[in-house]
């Protein structure tokens, strides 16, 4: 006996045993598709919409047969594609070329609410909107007597609300669309009451086992990464280079000034010695000659650079050694001088 694949416990599994697992897995993955066709129908999101469309199709023409529980899953999935094209005339999902989209819309809709245990009020207005945009998406393009013909092919099917369909037959007759009538069950009516039932359908199947567990999935990966993100060193190496541009911008800033600094001390070290070379010429008094017969007062202070300076002028000015002599130092603008006074007769 042929063998394909590996069970739990790692034994090759039979050729029965494999094709109930993968009808398993396809019906779990019809769910979810028909899960993501409605929520993309819901959201107008046309081409994520036709995407699962044609999954669905795919998975459903794969099936070797269709669980009772699974007509509901199917029957929304084709209804839904023909609601889509429901104001496209020349698409056809039935042998019978002439059956609208939305006629065919219509019978699978039936089929829903057969499964429905106890018919509701949406059931009714949803079926109810569909009759009658059947009938107005030809006379919206002024095709009458294709109108007269839906009506014709939906009164056969069912005798079902028998007043609206008088009221639809007047309409076409008079060749004249009874606007007012058709804003007040308008196409987009129509969308709106079929998306309330997809948030009824989407709430009963937000616990399918493939959802579950991709969203479980999803939401690990993300905690990994966020966490992954979070770590000290991919911190570090994220802000890298913004760190690197902080320092060169910082060293350039105490460079300009460490600079501009040793300018200002520059010059401040220049004008303070033109500042004490100035008072030094200002302070600095020379002494004149003394003859040696006689004493001339000076009136003014004398200020000496050096000892060795007062040194030569006592042995220029020997005369002047009998006469006594004071000394004191003081501090001239910062300049700390010795001062010599001397006393005339």
């Amino acid at each position: 006996m042929d063998v394909e694949g590996s069970g739990s416990s790692g034994a090759p599994v039979s050729c029965e045993l494999f094709a109930e697992t993968e009808a398993v897995a396809a019906g779990w993955m019809l769910d979810f598709t028909c899960y993501a066709l409605c929520r993309h129908f819901r959201e107008g999101r046309t081409r994520d919409f036709e995407r699962s469309r044609d999954t669905a199709q795919a998975i459903i023409n794969g099936l070797s047969k269709i669980a009772t529980h699974q007509m509901k899953t199917v029957y929304l999935c084709q209804f839904l594609t023909r609601i889509s094209e429901g104001k496209t005339l020349g698409r056809c999902f039935e042998s019978d070329q002439r059956i609208s989209p939305l006629e065919s819309a219509l019978s699978i809709w039936k089929l829903l609410e057969e499964q429905q245990n106890k018919p509701d009020n949406l059931h009714e207005d949803i079926h109810r909107l569909i009759l009658i945009q059947a009938v107005a998406v030809h006379l919206e393009k002024g095709y009458f007597k294709e109108a007269t013909e839906v009506l014709k092919r939906l009164s056969s099917e069912s005798e079902s609300n028998k007043a609206l369909r008088m009221k639809l037959a007047l309409i076409i007759n008079g060749n004249d669309p009874d606007l007012p009538f058709f804003q007040s069950f308008s196409y987009n009516l129509l969308i709106d009451k079929i998306k309330s039932y997809i948030d009824v359908f989407l709430k009963e199947n937000s616990t399918n086992f493939l959802i579950k567990a991709a969203t479980k999935e999803v939401e690990t990966k993300r905690l990994e990464a966020t966490m992954s993100h979070n770590k000290p060193g991919n911190t570090i190496e994220t802000n890298n280079e913004s760190n690197l541009e902080t320092e060169q911008s910082n060293l350039e800033d105490q460079r300009s000034i460490a600079n501009e600094s040793s300018e200002n001390a520059r010059e401040h070290l220049k004008r303070s010695r033109k500042h004490l070379y100035s008072l030094a010429q200002h302070t600095l008094w020379k002494l004149e000659n003394v003859p040696s017969n006689r004493i001339t007062k000076h009136k003014n202070t004398s200020c000496l650079q050096s000892l060795s300076d007062l040194q030569n002028i006592e042995n220029d000015g020997k005369s002047l050694s009998h006469r006594p002599i004071r000394r004191k130092k003081q501090v001239l603008g910062g300049v700390q001088c010795l001062v010599i006074y001397r006393r005339s007769d």
